[in-house]
């Protein structure tokens, strides 16, 4: 389930081996209509949709939706870890140093694993990578860089 995929919460749950209950429901959907969230971002935005459930409960769910894939944490340098629903398929991200943003890049290459390392001693099979490009986004930047 991605921002622009709207299966419904209780099938991705289902497909996936997990019961679908409400909080699991509640932080799919908070997570696909705010990629890049914070744990501490979600009880924020759930607390004003008073939807609100312990730290301990929205850590259980994160945890066993990140399991089971269909969340995906990454955890910028310096971040806590943030959440996203595009799991699938090879992106990258881009991390704003002045505000924090987050935002996806696709893959260059198109092909996992997108990059390949020099030298990858004792590592006959690799399949994923992962780049965080940092800079400033467009409201940080300076209007005249030179």
């Amino acid at each position: 389930m991605t921002s622009t995929d709207r299966t419904s919460p209780e099938a991705v749950l289902r497909e996936a081996g997990l019961r679908s209950t409400a909080p699991r429901r509640t932080v799919l959907e908070a997570v696909a209509d705010h990629p890049h969230v914070t744990a501490a971002g979600l009880a924020e935005l759930l607390g004003t949709a008073d939807q609100r459930m312990s730290r301990q409960s929205l850590y259980n769910v994160l945890e066993d939706l990140t399991r089971t894939g269909l969340l995906r944490s990454i955890q910028p340098t310096g971040s806590a870890p943030r959440y996203e629903t595009a799991v699938a398929g090879e992106h990258h991200h881009l991390v704003c140093r002045g505000c924090g943003t987050v935002v996806d890049v696709p893959c260059a290459v198109g092909a996992s694993p997108c990059l390949t390392p020099v030298d990858a001693p004792g590592f006959p099979v690799l399949d994923h990578a992962e780049v965080t490009w940092w800079g400033l986004c467009t409201d940080c930047a300076p209007a005249d860089p030179r």
